[in-house]
């Protein structure tokens, strides 16, 4: 894995957040190095401007609670942000009309008399978080200084009444211009094309954007959203790379998941730390488990990525006290399938995302999004639902406080006995939790707690197809099941099988419970 693989997984993130559709970041990304090639920019000074433009926007969801409380829906919110010049009385015209939104009569008017006491505040700092909180990440991910200097200059303007500092003209760096140019840009060309594009750039040319940088685009537009969408798929992205760093090494690539998953947790105060919680139980299971070092990375990496998705949905869905209505738990649903889509076009990433999909998936089909049943659900996927689940029930969510670990504990159990949860995959997790377990019990032969299952019904006379049903597996792991089953006892047929069993007292009544 390269880090540019990772940046441009954090941009589809940073789109969602942005209520934007995923992939712009990358058209943006496309239309700011198109742009610096024109101005003659070296290799080195491309490289920033695509870090830049795949990573300015990431810092976005960090105060998202504040702007749900606020405005409502904070997708919406941002999703307008770049319709309308965001300095001047249209722009705060814009915003006071979405205050309290989705709230009516004395609720939203409560609404607006808290926003002048407090909101007004929040609102405020929201452009100096953000930048803020990019600058943060741009760090942890070892990113250049160049890189982090022209983040933070993400929302400064041409004319000096930007954020957080109010650099003005030459004082923003030419990167942080173009890259601020490009954005806006992209959301006018996708929405009404290149004459669009050229008339919003002169309508804020020598306000938000640089005059010079304005007329290259209205001279050249035709040749800059040329192909704009074949030129912005993944692999063109990570081959445009200006200066292709080396892979990362192991370690580096963890470090830099872990980092990811820690700031997807700030989209909502209630999930913070989440990520590392569910990643932590899920590798020390997996380990109590002997699985192999390089399963119980892959489930680790999974943990640190399960909520990516989270971002593509509203705060005021997540951050809701009340019961959720039909069409927002549909909205909620849809969020692991977000992180899958996410990971999907990554060489190095695809098989994690498939397997992070899953942490809501249970073995009765009742799970989401696909509703798997079974071994439809891999192991891994059965493992990070079990340590997804215990983690959040030990948390506060706005509906609930957080359980304590005894009621955590039961509650997990109690999906295991309802057939929803692997028992296997629950005990593990809650021994990694520090909780008293069942000794997973060695039986003869080497038999697999499921190899006795396929035993003990096939011994009754169960055909294969009756046994997949029963146990709710595939009938191709059945048979599976029973070709080891007679290769680790020696028995050859449903009689002797059912011998060996009774010898080894597999049929107890207690056996079978």
């Amino acid at each position: 894995m390269r880090l540019s693989e990772l940046l441009v997984v954090l941009s589809l993130g940073a789109d969602l957040g942005m209520g934007q559709p995923m992939e712009h970041a990358l058209r943006q990304c496309v239309l700011a190095l198109r742009i610096g090639e024109r101005l003659g920019m070296s290799a080195a000074e491309r490289a920033v401007l695509y870090y830049v433009s795949l990573i300015s926007w990431v810092g976005c969801h960090i105060d998202a609670y504040e702007q749900a409380k606020w405005f409502g829906d904070d997708l919406a919110l941002k999703a307008n942000f770049r319709l309308v010049d965001p300095v001047g009385v249209r722009s705060a015209a814009q915003m006071a009309r979405q205050i309290g939104a989705g709230r009516h009569g004395v609720d939203r008017a409560g609404v607006a008399i808290r926003f002048l006491a407090g909101g007004m505040r929040d609102a405020n700092v929201m452009l100096h978080n953000h930048a803020y909180a990019t600058d943060q990440l741009a760090r942890d991910l070892g990113l250049p200084e160049d890189v982090r200097k022209a983040v933070l200059q993400t929302f400064e303007r041409w004319d000096g009444k930007g954020a957080p500092s109010g650099a003005k003209g030459e004082e923003v760096t030419v990167t942080a211009r173009i890259a601020n140019l490009a954005d806006v840009l992209e959301v006018f060309h996708r929405a009404g094309g290149v004459q669009a594009c050229v008339e919003v750039a002169r309508q804020r040319s020598g306000t938000q954007f640089d005059p010079l940088l304005v007329e290259l685009v209205a001279s050249q537009a035709p040749l800059l959203f040329a192909d704009l969408d074949q030129a912005a798929t993944w692999s063109a992205i990570i081959s445009a790379e200006p200066a292709p760093g080396p892979p990362l090494t192991p370690e580096q690539a963890d470090a830099l998941l872990q980092a990811v998953g820690d700031f997807t947790d700030l989209k909502s105060p209630y999930t913070l730390g989440h990520t590392r919680a569910v990643a932590e139980l899920a590798a020390a299971a997996a380990t109590s488990l002997s699985w192999p070092a390089g399963d119980v990375t892959h489930v680790r990496r999974a943990a640190l990525l399960h909520d990516l998705g989270r971002l593509g949905i509203s705060n005021a869905i997540w951050d809701k006290p009340d019961p959720l209505s039909p069409a927002e738990v549909e909205r909620v649903r849809f969020h692991p399938y977000l992180t899958e889509r996410m990971l999907a076009s990554s060489p190095a990433l695809a098989r994690v995302g498939a397997t992070a999909a899953q942490h809501h998936e249970r073995i009765d089909g009742s799970g989401y999004p696909r509703g798997l049943r079974g071994d439809a659900m891999t192991a891994a996927g059965k493992l990070l639902a079990a340590a997804d689940t215990y983690a959040a029930k030990r948390e506060p969510r706005p509906h609930r406080p957080a359980l304590t670990a005894d009621a955590a504990a039961q509650y997990l159990r109690g999906e295991v006995r309802a057939a929803r949860q692997d028992a296997e995959s629950a005990e593990a997790v809650l021994e990694a939790a520090g909780h008293p377990v069942r000794r997973r019990r060695e039986w003869p032969a080497g038999l697999t707690t499921r190899e006795v299952e396929v035993l003990r019904l096939l011994a009754r006379g169960m055909s294969n197809k009756q046994i997949a049903g029963r146990l709710v597996i595939a009938r191709k792991t059945v048979d599976n099941h029973v070709e080891h089953i007679y290769a680790k006892t020696g028995a050859s047929n449903r009689s002797r099988a059912g011998m060996f069993a009774v010898r080894h007292g597999l049929m107890s009544p207690a056996e079978e419970g």
